[in-house]
């Protein structure tokens, strides 16, 4: 990778965190992503701080982690007594919650910083593959209740200036998340869903101009089979923001299984 050209400039991803902590567990149904997520990091330039955005917050108002130490959210349940002793002690960073907050702000977006605020399980079962010591400054954007794609994607449009910066964004979500589907469905293949991931690569990746990339995640709900693959889109809208920031065009950089059904992610850089 050239640093010489891009060492200023931010990388964004979107990927899937898995299924709650069972990637930390050393789920078989998790070990692509397993092997991609600890992957990823050597590909990656190491960023000054990373910010995450989540599937598994959402406000009102665009809201930012404000907390320096941020503790863990455990923001699932009926897993074994160790998926409660994951430990993720990175530092969060209160000033650059505040920059960004201003940012939003100036392009007359309403945001706010929660201080207390804690690392969910989508920020840190990933970032516990990728960045296992923990010392990156890491804070985490929610997303906004109603869950307009328009919306997101003017978040991320909002936050624009963020691409010049060394940082890492991550949209931690999922290309598919119809969890009843997964586990009923684990081995068999899935014609509907490769549908709506290859019309997800065509979107991301394809040769098309920016205003029909931009036309066509607003009207994603018109995508082959697309509320099969996210009958709530919360997994989805995380790649709104993301590509409101990179307004280009994206690599696949994940394209395999994970529970038995397919997923993809790509990267902006």
């Amino acid at each position: 990778m050239n640093q010489t050209n891009n060492e200023s400039k931010a990388q964004i991803v979107y990927l899937s965190h898995g299924g709650g902590p069972l990637p930390i567990l050393g789920d078989p149904g998790n070990q692509a992503m397993i092997d991609f997520m600890r992957d990823l990091a050597t590909r990656l330039r190491r960023p000054k701080a990373i910010l995450v955005v989540c599937a598994h917050w959402e406000e009102n108002v665009a809201t930012l982690m404000g907390a320096a130490h941020p503790p863990m959210l455990y923001d699932y349940y009926g897993f074994p007594d160790e998926a409660y002793r994951i430990t993720y002690p990175a530092p969060g960073s209160p000033d650059e919650a505040h920059r960004i907050s201003e940012l939003l702000k100036q392009n007359n977006i309403s945001a706010r910083i929660d201080p207390e605020r804690g690392f969910d399980h989508g920020v840190f079962i990933p970032l516990k593959l990728m960045y296992p010591r923990a010392d990156i400054p890491t804070l985490q954007l929610s997303i906004l209740r109603g869950l307009s794609p328009a919306a997101h994607l003017t978040l991320g449009k909002a936050l624009r200036e963020l691409a010049r910066q060394d940082i890492l964004i991550l949209g931690s979500g999922a290309s598919f998340h119809n969890l009843r589907a997964a586990f009923q469905q684990r081995s068999a293949s899935d014609s509907a869903n490769d549908a709506f991931q290859d019309w997800l690569i065509e979107t991301c990746a394809g040769d098309l101009s920016p205003s029909e990339r931009e036309q066509r995640l607003l009207d994603w709900e018109h995508a082959p089979n697309a509320r099969y693959c996210h009958p709530r889109e919360d997994h989805l809208l995380p790649l709104h923001v993301c590509y409101g920031i990179a307004d280009k065009s994206a690599q696949v950089i994940f394209n395999d299984q994970i529970f038995g059904k397919r997923n993809v992610a790509f990267l902006w850089e």
